[in-house]
């Protein structure tokens, strides 16, 4: 009998040939389970820094870890066996330098075997999104509302609310589209404007709060199957797990309390003597 083919991951040139075609489906995972289910349906895998918020409770991004990112890049591949993986760069792993971004990055996908990892920034980041790229590291790039830079924003606010912005972002991606990533995450802009940014670089461009006109879509997998509580605005449900999980942890609460679990016959029991 043949052994099965195994299963090959899509890879950094498919997802870059995806540019102006069918949109590419991207969610977040931080679970081997969670991956399995997202593996089926998804181009790319996004094991992203909200992990500190979604998965330990952190109030941000900021204090995530690059150990906590291998940890949970490995159980994200070792769930899938189709999507690209791409694993985010935590807050102050990269920004120092370029040879800092390269030591950290490497460490990244040797530990885990991910297909790429995300920077957050744009012109300001060019330089070692292209002194990766030059040194076989593949990168996907990440403009408009950058979370790690929340501290210095204000908040999680909308960009390009004034047109006159909207030149310096759509140069950040540029910038960032021509120091090699292969894709450009557009998060929390104005449709208009990330239409425009769309348009204007020649790999694909994934939204979160943005345009339908991207040419993909990603969303946190918890915040889509109605796992987080309050989400953004922009986040639409898909599912209502959260109240279903809520219910379900109540019910075995009860049949514990009343004793009507375990029961139906599902219990050893000592058998009686031959």
């Amino acid at each position: 009998m043949s052994a099965q083919a195994p299963v090959k991951r899509i890879t950094v040139p498919q997802i870059a040939a995806r540019k102006g075609g069918t949109p590419i489906v991207a969610l977040t995972a931080y679970t081997a389970p969670m991956a399995a289910l997202v593996d089926r349906h998804a181009e790319i895998i996004l094991v992203g820094d909200s992990l500190g918020m979604v998965v330990h409770g952190l109030p941000s991004t900021i204090g995530v870890t690059l150990d906590m990112m291998i940890l949970h890049g490995q159980a994200v591949m070792r769930g899938s066996d189709r999507a690209m993986v791409v694993i985010d760069m935590p807050f102050g792993s990269y920004e120092e330098s370029p040879e800092q971004a390269f030591r950290n990055a490497a460490r990244v996908m040797a530990e885990t075997g991910c297909g790429a990892v995300k920077l957050e920034g744009g012109s300001r980041m060019a330089p070692t999104i292209r002194f990766l790229t030059e040194r076989g590291i593949p990168v996907m790039g990440h403009v408009g509302l950058t979370p790690q830079a929340v501290l210095t924003m204000g908040g999680f606010k909308t960009q390009g609310r004034d047109p006159a912005t909207w030149p310096a972002h759509i140069r950040d991606a540029e910038e960032v589209a021509e120091a090699g990533a292969f894709s450009v995450v557009v998060e929390g802009v104005f449709e208009g404007l990330a239409d425009r940014i769309t348009q204007a670089i020649a790999v694909p461009t994934i939204g979160i709060g943005a345009s339908n006109r991207c040419d993909g879509q990603i969303l946190v997998l918890d915040d889509m199957l109605g796992l987080s509580g309050r989400v953004a605005r922009f986040v639409r449900t898909f599912g209502d797990l959260g109240p279903r999980a809520d219910q379900a942890i109540a019910d075995y609460a009860a049949a514990v309390r009343d004793r009507s679990f375990p029961g139906d016959g599902q219990v050893y029991r000592d058998q009686p003597p031959a």
